[in-house]
């Protein structure tokens, strides 16, 4: 669509599409090239836009990957619950957590920012708006992790916690930048520190699963 027509949208519905199309160039901006390389004056050249009309929509290049990131958080939210509800002991609920954050990468790779900076250059309606999904889907598969192990639901909530935040950590080191990447490559040795994602993942979880009863 012309930048002119763009600027004639009035109509609510008309200004969603707008949202949501700043939003897709934005998510396929980062799953090309990962969510720390992504400028704002990128997204605006991807949907064909100049830099301030997208700021008409959001404030700024974090509130756009903090929408991103609570959309992913919900969509995790289905998958691991169909994952956890058919769980039948901890090993399938390590399995289900694990698993199903590998499988969104997006997902990963905004975990490592959310806090670090995403949350640094947003207004007060972005933070809130966010922080309401990420509790309620904390919340929520907390209490499908309780049900399937002999967890509180406050552990489950904390478990929830730890396997997200654990992936955060391991995806940039299981997916490192190009420079990094050629390192690994001409030095095995120096690779052989690089952990694995998914085991990593899952040992981690799982220790900490193992771990919670005993502090009660």
């Amino acid at each position: 669509m012309r930048e002119s027509e763009f600027l004639r949208a009035r109509r609510p519905e008309h200004k969603q599409q707008r949202r949501e199309a700043i939003l897709a160039a934005a998510r396929e901006l980062a799953l090309r090239s990962g969510v720390r390389t992504v400028s704002l004056r990128a997204v605006a050249a991807a949907v064909g836009l100049a830099k301030s009309n997208v700021v008409r929509y959001f404030g700024t290049r974090e509130e756009i990957y903090l929408e991103l990131a609570a959309e992913e958080w919900q969509g995790w939210k289905e998958a691991v619950t169909e994952r956890l509800r058919a769980a039948a002991g901890p090993g399938d609920v390590v399995d289900a957590l694990a698993e199903t954050l590998e499988a969104r990468p997006l997902m990963c790779d905004l975990l490592g920012y959310a806090a670090a900076s995403l949350e640094h250059n947003v207004s007060l309606e972005a933070a809130r708006a966010f922080k309401v999904v990420l509790l309620g889907v904390g919340a929520d598969v907390g209490a499908e992790v309780a049900r399937a192990t002999e967890l509180t639901e406050g552990e489950g909530l904390e478990l929830v916690g730890a396997a997200t935040g654990l992936a955060g950590f391991l995806y940039p080191m299981a997916h490192p930048p190009p420079v990094l990447a050629e390192l690994y490559a001409q030095e095995p040795g120096i690779a052989a520190g690089r952990p694995p994602f998914l085991p990593t993942l899952k040992r981690a979880i799982a220790a900490f699963l193992a771990g919670l009863p005993t502090l009660r």
